[in-house]
């Protein structure tokens, strides 16, 4: 099989960023991973001086809906291609009245409300409990709102993002449910990929992109799939030119953050007791931690 080229930054465009321009010596590779097949085919290109992975998370032509998006596929294929930090693009609905449509919010936490998705890269048989703790990477976030500053964006630092399943929007009561619980954003996207990126040890980061009130402001009009879509189509430039202007900033090594060992203490299951075809799937997360096997005498396999 030939070998991957390789790219250590990830970009996955959210609803209405379906391409990446300004790539130069632009390829598109197809990756089959264990998980399946990615969301789409990935577009490696060369963006100022780095190699970057383009991935549309909905497919070219926002083909995938929400909750059944093969995150597990999308990760593992950055990974495979030696991604270490993944820029997200995503679009979300306001809670609060200071963060208005249009306006850009690098978040730093998430809260949980999804139902329909597998949120771990682990069957049956192996068990691993990352830190998830402070969900985006804070060195990779601080990247972005420099970004964003420098791009020119109404920019907020800082924000709680409640995820749910969709696809359809929330009712008013949850939305009055979330704002009283002080959630400042919701979407329908960024878990589990924060979590399964975590667990790949990839830095990951989101440029949320506000499009809407969600339902709970009464001066604007309710939340629609054509209105969402109307201000993507006028902020989604804005979030590809925070990307190159990140690029440019991302720095060369991966020091100041928790991501690039997130599995080194979290692999509870004895490593003699996880199943062959878990370590054939996930060596490329887990073989840095375990011991290889190796011949024995008698020709068949032995532990060290």
């Amino acid at each position: 099989m030939a070998k991957l080229e390789k790219a250590t930054l990830g970009v996955i465009g959210g609803s209405g960023v379906y391409q990446m321009e300004g790539l130069s010596d632009v390829k598109e590779i197809k990756i089959r991973t264990p998980f399946g097949d990615p969301s789409d085919t990935l577009i490696l290109g060369t963006l100022g001086n780095q190699r970057v992975a383009f991935l549309p998370r909905h497919g070219r032509g926002h083909r995938i809906k929400p909750h059944e998006l093969p995150i597990a596929a999308n990760i593992y294929a950055l990974k495979s291609l030696g991604v270490e930090r993944i820029l997200s693009l995503s679009a979300v609905g306001s809670l609060r009245e200071d963060y208005a449509p249009l306006d850009i919010v690098i978040p730093d936490q998430l809260f949980d409300r999804t139902k329909l998705r597998p949120s771990t890269f682990f069957p049956p048989g192996a068990v691993v409990h990352i830190s998830f703790a402070e969900p985006f990477c804070p060195e990779l976030s601080q990247v972005l709102y420099q970004a964003a500053r420098q791009a020119g964006a109404r920019v907020h630092k800082g924000g709680k993002l409640v995820v749910m399943d969709g696809p359809a929007f929330s009712t008013k009561a949850e939305s009055e449910v979330y704002r009283f619980l002080k959630m400042d954003l919701i979407g329908m996207t960024a878990l589990p990929e924060a979590k399964f990126a975590r667990e790949a040890e990839i830095c990951y980061a989101t440029i949320a992109l506000v499009t809407d009130y969600d339902v709970w402001h009464p001066a604007h009009d309710t939340v629609t799939a054509q209105l969402i879509v109307q201000n993507l189509m006028k902020n989604a430039e804005m979030g590809k030119r925070i990307v190159r202007y990140a690029v440019a900033e991302v720095p060369s090594a991966r020091e100041h953050c928790p991501c690039p060992t997130a599995l080194q203490t979290a692999i509870i299951t004895s490593h003699d007791r996880i199943p062959p075809k878990v370590r054939r799937n996930l060596g490329l997360l887990l073989d840095k931690y375990l011991p290889r096997e190796k011949p024995a005498p008698n020709g068949r396999k032995a532990k060290k």
